[in-house]
């Protein structure tokens, strides 16, 4: 991800970089697997086509921009116009790399263009690149099988290295990566660009606190485009007060832009995304918070995981228990958003969004950002466990919710709704490691301890307990002190960045 900076830093320290007030200058941050993998790509002679999709903002055009920085390439990235137009602006940028000056050919087919690139590229090794493949691809039914067309024969003795991005998730995968697209069996890789994990995020902004940049992961999601407006030289406040809750912020209008971009529905999605914001996760009580049919709501629904905004959580152990799903916000910018702004609007329009910010929001950071730490803390457990630091080899990691049954100082059974944090399976050696996560301003006792253990009972039936871990903001009381069991694990935010 591409990070501006400001040029002549004096100091060669990979961790600080000294600002001054002259030019601006493009550091990239991050994507080091994705590079290698293009890099690899890269190097084998022939013709070749690697496609990366991913959610809008994610990085996907930085990324490429990185990669190609150095080498000879046509990047074309594709409009909302018919098929005759992306044709024109693509015909444009295939003769200004390869007919340089040259302004009055014009092309009448895709075939054409392609039959161009053929004629003049010669033995020399061309990236071709067409991002937001999508938007060209649905208004020219034909694109792909011509493209399929010329790989297989017209391009098959050439060093042409295709490159195929989009944004549109179901597209790139069933029209462009499945066995039913033309293309498919002439990919050389693939890339699905995710959301930077909260270590990678933390690269934006190396000399902020431990939990400064864990709330900075909270507010952007992880997502490139938000980490890179991200002001290292400002406290996390101020970002977030510049970036929120004033009328000129980027992130302002941010979900209203993205949702209109993607959706014609635009007053149904932003009901469904608002009900989900607010802790509603199931397709019946999110259609009858908003009075719409259930059918209605789940195209809505499947439209939004469609683009990487909502994800369809499963319990862990139940994952093939469709009853036993949550519909969640994948983008925690979107919860914050969501669970401030909209509150918040005519204040900020009448610019007092800081003071609305330091009354009204920052006292319950903390509380939003209990599911954020929730997720950093499955990611490292999943991170460790894959190394077999828990006695075990980790395979898989998520959440378990459902019912338990306790008894009251009378002895009657009631039953009530539960729920573990961190699940860790290993499904080879049977085991399991479970956590429970808090980030508030005070310690974790004796009794969140307690029910852990408690609910262990849970999931032993298929799973054997290997360890017991405790993440939390403020540390622990001094009961633990009295704790002796190897297999309780005591962890601090500190011990996530280490």
């Amino acid at each position: 991800m591409l990070k501006f900076i400001q040029k002549d830093f004096v100091k060669n320290n990979l961790n600080k970089i000294f600002l001054t007030k002259t030019e601006v200058i493009p550091i990239f941050i991050g994507r080091e697997r994705e590079l290698a993998s293009l890099k690899e790509f890269y190097e084998k002679d022939g013709i070749g086509m690697t496609v990366i999709y991913g959610r809008r903002r994610i990085g996907k055009s930085t990324l490429i921009t990185e990669f190609v920085k150095d080498k000879k390439t046509i990047f074309y990235t594709a409009t909302k116009v018919g098929k005759n137009r992306n044709l024109e602006l693509f015909s444009k940028q295939v003769v200004d790399l390869l007919m340089p000056g040259v302004e009055s050919i014009s092309f009448h087919t895709t075939e054409a263009v392609f039959d161009f690139i053929d004629k003049n590229i010669g033995d020399e090794k061309l990236v071709l690149v067409i991002d937001e493949l999508p938007y060209w691809a649905e208004r020219d039914e034909a694109l792909l099988s011509i493209l399929q067309k010329y790989m297989d024969t017209v391009w098959k003795d050439k060093n042409l290295k295709v490159i195929l991005c989009g944004s549109a998730l179901s597209f790139m995968e069933r029209k462009v990566l499945s066995e039913k697209s033309p293309l498919f069996g002439r990919r050389d890789s693939q890339i699905k660009l995710e959301a930077f994990n909260y270590l990678d995020a933390a690269k934006f902004v190396p000399e902020y606190s431990n939990e400064d940049k864990a709330i900075c992961y909270g507010i952007t999601g992880g997502v490139a485009k938000y980490l890179s407006m991200i002001d290292p030289r400002k406290s996390i406040d101020e970002n977030i007060i510049r970036l929120f809750f004033r009328t000129d912020g980027y992130l302002y209008d941010e979900t209203r832009n993205l949702l209109t971009q993607e959706f014609s529905d635009i007053a149904v999605v932003n009901n469904i995304v608002e009900q989900i914001a607010s802790g509603e996760n199931t397709l019946n009580t999110i259609a009858g918070k908003i009075g719409e049919k259930e059918q209605t709501v789940l195209y809505s629904l499947d439209k939004l995981i469609n683009v990487g905004l909502v994800e369809k959580k499963k319990c862990i152990t139940e994952e093939k228990n469709k009853k036993k799903t949550q519909y969640v916000l994948k983008d925690y910018m979107f919860k914050f958003w969501y669970e401030f702004i909209p509150k918040a609007t005519s204040v900020i329009e009448m610019g007092q969004g800081e003071v609305y910010y330091e009354r009204a929001v920052k006292p319950v950071l903390h509380s939003f950002m209990g599911s954020v730490f929730e997720e950093m803390c499955r990611y490292y457990t999943l991170m460790k466990g894959i190394t077999g630091e828990y006695g075990c080899f980790i395979t898989s990691v998520g959440t378990w919710w459902g019912v338990e049954n306790i008894a009251d100082k009378n002895g009657n059974i009631r039953a009530q709704s539960a729920d573990i944090d961190v699940v860790a399976l290993s499904d080879i050696d049977k085991r399991a490691v479970i956590g429970e996560c808090k980030f508030k301003n005070e310690k974790i006792d004796k009794g969140i301890y307690e029910t852990l253990i408690r609910r262990e009972s849970l999931i032993t039936a298929k799973y054997k307990i290997s360890k017991y871990i405790f993440f939390s903001l403020s540390g622990y009381t001094d009961w633990f002190e009295t704790l002796s069991d190897e297999n309780v694990l005591l962890l601090t935010l500190d011990s996530l960045y280490e």
